[in-house]
């Protein structure tokens, strides 16, 4: 009797991973699992669906970001209180004493509040980005979008649109109280593109005053530097500039009065003319400012670009 002789395993076919269906509907699908092992759900169809990321992805996750924030909540409510309530204080406190404002409209009396208001914005600026390089968000930042152009592109989108739109409706609400408090002290009336500068034309040159921040704020990635700098900005050329007495600095004494970010301001306001110090009228300002802008913010592109996180 022979004995018989054991068959030789064949080899077992390579087990390769399950490839959905097509048309495959979102969550598990059913199939077929390797040898040996229990039938049911094999795979998974994501219901998220793969593209390639935008610049309106990176805006979105950059709103969601500067309005979960209690700073931004904090500075802008800050803002808001000082442009509204000290502008009424003001139109309150010339309206009890029955001055007249010569050569100047009603709305000239919001002037004082929205320069007091800007230092929120220059604050928020700042830490819309230095803050995140404070605490190392900016490395998740960067891991999830690699595109630093895109991230900072979507920041600077992001705190402008916020920061005009806030703007407009303070100085739209205080140029309204002007008007009604006012109106019979002041020697002229208010025309309509008056109140265009003075609600749009200040938003517009606040916000890119905010951007000019911003890139401030990517430049020295410190949030107490960064704001120091930008308050120097805004003050030391009225300083310096009042203490050049001499004749032979006469036209830089000038030049850093013209442009200081205090003037520019002010033309909103109806301060123009070499009587009131700068020659600039009109929308003149918000070139300055936009000029100055581009160029900080170019400078921020080319810092975030070569330089590490």
């Amino acid at each position: 009797m022979t004995t018989p002789q054991p068959q030789a395993a064949h080899p077992a076919a390579p087990q390769t991973a399950p490839q959905a269906p097509p048309h495959a509907a979102p969550g598990y699908w059913p199939g077929t699992a390797p040898a040996g092992g229990p039938a049911g759900p094999v795979g998974y169809v994501s219901p998220i669906p793969v593209r390639k990321a935008t610049l309106m992805d990176a805006v979105s996750a950059e709103w969601t970001k500067i309005r979960s924030v209690r700073s931004t909540i904090w500075t802008l409510s800050v803002m808001v209180a000082i442009i509204v309530g000290i502008g009424l204080l003001i139109a309150a406190g010339v309206d009890a004493t029955d001055s007249k404002m010569t050569g100047s409209t009603a709305l000239a009396g919001g002037f004082f509040s929205v320069m007091l208001g800007m230092i929120c914005v220059l604050t928020l600026g700042v830490l819309t980005i230095s803050s995140e390089y404070g605490t190392g968000m900016i490395r998740t930042t960067l891991t999830a979008c690699p595109d630093r152009v895109r991230v900072l592109t979507a920041k600077a989108i992001v705190f402008f649109a916020l920061t005009f739109a806030i703007t407009l409706v303070s100085t739209a609400l205080v140029a309204m109280f002007d008007v009604a408090m006012l109106e019979d002290q002041a020697e002229f009336a208010a025309s309509g593109g008056e109140w265009l500068k003075v609600t749009v034309g200040t938003s517009l040159f606040i916000g890119l005053l905010g951007i000019i921040s911003l890139a401030v704020g990517t430049l020295l990635r410190h949030s107490a530097g960064a704001i120091t700098v930008m308050l120097g900005l805004v003050l030391a050329p009225l300083v310096v500039a009042m203490f050049m007495y001499t004749e032979s600095l006469s036209s830089v004494r000038k030049a850093l009065f013209e442009y200081s970010i205090p003037m520019l301001l002010s033309v909103f306001y109806g301060a123009s003319g070499e009587s009131s110090g700068t020659s600039l009228s009109g929308w003149d300002p918000l070139w300055v400012i936009a000029i100055a802008a581009a160029v900080a913010l170019g400078g921020a592109y080319a810092s975030l670009l070569k330089r590490d996180a």
